[in-house]
């Protein structure tokens, strides 16, 4: 009775410590999945002086759209929080795209070999930001579902362990019936 008794228990204790390793895992890849949206807003940010830059001595007269994207960039490096950076990430995305909309009134600038090429990298970017923003989220929903699942549930309110953000807009489903 003693050795069955015994065996439960280190049954329970092994399956806690499994638990445990595993929320450690998938926080570790949350961690890595942000930093990684990180570096492409990083990427992008960096971009933008360059291609501010070349616009400056073609569209004098649309200055308050560089600045704009100035002070967005700014923003996009000082905000810390998932939601922060989508919505100044989404304000910058637009603004970027008015940019190059602008852009198509001055021929001479669209021939200019830096601005296509600063064009083309800031594209790259875009296409890395929405890959690494997809991977993020699926790591996110992947943490947040074995959060709620039970008995893991259990492990994470010992480790004080709550849902994480998504990198998207945000939705309240709160009260929807499905």
């Amino acid at each position: 009775m003693i050795f069955i008794i015994g065996g439960l228990i280190l049954a329970v204790i092994l399956f806690v410590i499994l638990v445990y390793n595993n929320f450690i895992s998938l926080d570790n890849r949350v961690v890595n999945a942000w930093a990684q949206v990180n570096v492409q807003l990083k990427k992008r940010a960096d971009l933008i002086p360059a291609l501010v830059d070349i616009v400056k001595g073609y569209a004098n007269y649309e200055r308050k759209t560089l600045k704009e994207i100035t002070m967005l960039r700014s923003e996009l490096l000082n905000v810390n929080s998932v939601a922060g950076k989508y919505e100044v990430n989404k304000a910058l995305g637009e603004m970027v795209n008015k940019f190059f909309v602008i852009a198509e009134d001055y021929p001479s600038l669209k021939a200019n070999e830096n601005f296509l090429k600063l064009q083309e990298e800031l594209s790259d970017v875009e296409d890395k930001i929405a890959f690494t923003r997809q991977f993020y989220n699926d790591t996110v929903y992947k943490f947040n579902t074995k959060l709620q699942s039970f008995p893991y549930s259990l492990v994470a309110k010992f480790m004080g362990l709550v849902k994480k953000d998504s990198f998207n807009e945000k939705t309240d489903y709160e009260g929807v019936i499905f």
